[in-house]
């Protein structure tokens, strides 16, 4: 009796999607991937088998060591290309930096779009580390306003809380999409991890005056969701 062929993992099914999204952006990142797998199996062989021991098992380790450090350069250049092709859809689309920051690791929380106006500038806002970090998109003149104004909200239920304010764009004094990340990680560690519990129950006292707002049409790239993931640990 034949064994049914076991379903594909989540993680492999993720990693698959993560490639075809990917590939639509950046042609080359299978052949990338794969130079960097030959190059990094020469490299893990060269250094093992040269290394003094018995002629059989030096031969088996080197193969052994020429694929861990094979598929180790694989999945480095792998995933490096994968997310400069996912910042490179997202950018230009409303919310994209809403969809960049679900990469922060645990101990974040990203609440995406709690300032709006007409003209569709939109400010989201960051938990964590840092404080308070309120992160706009759209045209620098009018954020500059819906910062302030938002700045003025979390004030009044946070008065003690630092908050940050951050203009994701290309332009002098903006934050670029690719490096938001970073930029965010990077503000400080100036409260606790307890005080952020307390500070994200006080925010629901804000939150629940706001209403819900809707996101802008334009769903996550399916790969920025999979480094997501596997950067989580997931």
């Amino acid at each position: 009796m034949s064994t049914p062929a076991t379903p594909p993992t989540k993680r492999s099914q993720q990693l698959i999607q993560t490639y075809r999204m990917a590939k639509n952006t950046d042609r080359r990142i299978g052949l990338y991937t794969f130079g960097a797998f030959v190059l990094g199996a020469l490299v893990g062989f060269a250094v093992i088998y040269l290394l003094p021991g018995d002629g059989l098992l030096s031969l088996i380790l080197s193969i052994v060591g020429a694929l861990l450090f094979g598929l180790l350069a694989a999945i480095i250049i792998f995933g490096r290309r994968a997310q400069a092709a996912a910042f490179k859809q997202m950018e230009g689309r409303p919310g994209a930096a809403a969809s960049a920051l679900q990469m922060l690791r645990r101990g974040w929380k990203t609440d995406p779009v709690v300032g709006f106006n007409k003209q569709q500038d939109i400010v989201h806002r960051v938990v964590g580390p840092p404080g308070i970090v309120l992160v706009g998109e759209g045209n620098p003149a009018r954020l500059k306003t819906l910062l302030a104004t938002e700045r003025r909200k979390h004030e009044r239920v946070l008065p003690e809380t630092p908050i940050h304010e951050v203009v994701c764009g290309n332009g002098e004094g903006e934050v670029p999409l690719p490096k938001l990340v970073r930029h965010v990680s990077k503000l400080g560690r100036n409260v606790k991890p307890a005080e952020i519990t307390d500070i994200l129950a006080r925010l629901r006292a804000i939150d629940a005056v706001r209403g819900t707002v809707p996101m802008p049409k334009g769903p996550m790239p399916t790969s920025m969701k999979g480094m997501r993931g596997q950067q989580r640990g997931r």
